[in-house]
């Protein structure tokens, strides 16, 4: 069993909260738009997985790449930062969920919470919506879910408060 604390979007900004909503989480996966400074914290908390994102700069695109596919437990996980959603994928996108088929495919940019799943994919999306305060968003929200063998379950939505 591995749990998962989902956050995107912090664009520099790290809610002190976020450290004990994901404190009995196995991994932080972060699909992008970090910012300065949040690598660090929270690879400094628990292991990290990420992607960046459209506004992170040249060291976090040397460490972290555009899309990631790997494997937890018995679930294929694909992450871009950009992605669209069910069934309104970006072209690329498209592409790479056909290429890939995932059972999970993880994004960020809009700001926008979902957890929806794509019957014609048969793939979970999650976009965990926005952690930090740039951006038009109303309240900051972060994922905490488990992935056991090839379940994903116990998905909690964490409203961190107002922008």
């Amino acid at each position: 069993m591995t749990r998962i604390g989902l956050i995107s979007d912090t664009h520099g900004y790290l809610d002190e909260t976020v450290f004990e909503h994901f404190k009995n989480c196995d991994e932080v996966w972060h699909g992008g738009d970090f910012g300065e400074g949040i690598v660090e914290k929270v690879k400094g908390f628990k292991s990290l997985k990420g992607v960046y994102g459209n506004i992170d700069g040249t060291a976090i695109r040397s460490e972290y790449p555009e899309q990631l596919v790997f494997m937890c437990e018995e679930v294929k996980v694909m992450m871009r930062h950009i992605g669209g959603y069910p069934p309104r994928y970006n072209p690329e996108t498209k592409k790479e969920l056909l290429f890939h088929q995932p059972q999970l495919f993880i994004s960020g940019h809009s700001h926008i919470l979902k957890v929806m799943f794509d019957e014609k994919l048969q793939c979970l999306h999650m976009n965990p919506g926005a952690a930090g305060k740039d951006g038009w968003h109303k309240t900051r929200t972060i994922i905490r879910f488990v992935i056991d063998g090839k379940d994903m379950k116990d998905c909690e939505v964490i409203e961190l408060g107002s922008r």
